[in-house]
């Protein structure tokens, strides 16, 4: 895995940004890079998934219902759009970040989100929705609800890695 050390941070102009780059193969995906930035002087962090082969635009579509699910592999390449219907739809911008991850470390992300904006929230009618989102996404953490996962990737470089998630074209 090559690393550079001590180059510059383009945030706090310190020599003190690490590099990484790594390679792994992702069944039913292929090669992947995994890309990581991080700055032990002002601790800026960004990481990002590319792959090795151009892929075309692709939805991947999952029905999470039981615990069970909270085990498969989601790939989400910086450009992707995450949609959970009625929750959250995360859309792709300069700070998205590409990662590997599960169902439960995606729902886990979401609810963080949704916490972080109900810190700054002051509407009722928002704070409550905000926390009816984060028991239904409790509630399918232990499998007593289902939900709805989509995500949606112009560079086709994103998956979720299960024979249950349905892939189409965008």
């Amino acid at each position: 895995m090559p690393e550079l050390k001590g180059q510059k941070c383009t945030f706090c102009d310190e020599n003190k940004l690490t590099l990484k780059e790594d390679q792994m193969e992702i069944p039913y995906f292929g090669r992947v890079f995994l890309l990581s930035m991080e700055c032990s002087g002002c601790g800026y962090r960004k990481a990002d998934v590319e792959p090795a082969e151009k892929k075309e635009p692709c939805r991947y579509t999952l029905e999470v219902s039981s615990e069970e699910d909270l085990n498969i592999k989601v790939v989400k390449s910086g450009e992707a759009t995450v949609k959970i219907p009625h929750i959250i739809t995360i859309e792709p911008g300069p700070a998205s970040e590409g990662y590997v991850t599960n169902i439960e470390g995606l729902l886990d992300r979401v609810k963080k989100m949704i916490e972080s904006s109900l810190d700054a929230e002051e509407d009722d009618g928002a704070k409550r929705k905000g926390k009816n989102m984060i028991k239904k996404l409790n509630n399918v953490m232990v499998g007593r609800e289902t939900l709805k996962i989509i995500i949606e990737d112009q560079s086709g470089h994103s998956a979720i890695v299960s024979e249950k998630a349905q892939k189409s074209r965008l």
